[in-house]
């Protein structure tokens, strides 16, 4: 099991600046790394741009700073970055409140253990 922290960002609109929101803590366990990496090699055959996998709220240990907006929609995105083409992942979600876009920065999945 990974434990991260990263810096976590709310965009109001599609049209807004990122706004952030403090350190997003969270734990990726084998299971999702798993999923992660099965994403990643599908997507170097079929070329698409990115795949979404589903977050457990309950057992995921989602910790947030004040700032950030109580969230729904947990997911975490994989994407081959353009430059290196490797996988990449951050976590996105929804703000209950007012269902604005709120995500983690990004991190390569060959960093989980």
């Amino acid at each position: 099991m990974n434990t991260l922290s990263i810096e976590g960002w709310r965009k109001p609109d599609i049209n807004a600046k990122s706004i952030p929101i403090g350190e997003l803590h969270f734990r990726v366990d084998e299971k999702y790394h798993l999923l992660m990496e099965q994403a990643e090699l599908e997507m170097e055959k079929s070329h698409e741009p990115e795949k979404f996998i589903d977050v457990d709220m309950d057992t995921m240990e989602l910790k947030v700073s004040n700032d950030c907006p109580d969230l729904i929609n947990c997911r975490f995105r994989v994407y081959l970055n353009p430059v290196d083409h490797r996988g990449h992942f951050h976590l996105v979600a929804q703000s209950a409140q007012d269902h604005s876009l709120v995500y983690s920065n990004a991190v390569m999945i060959d960093q989980l253990g």
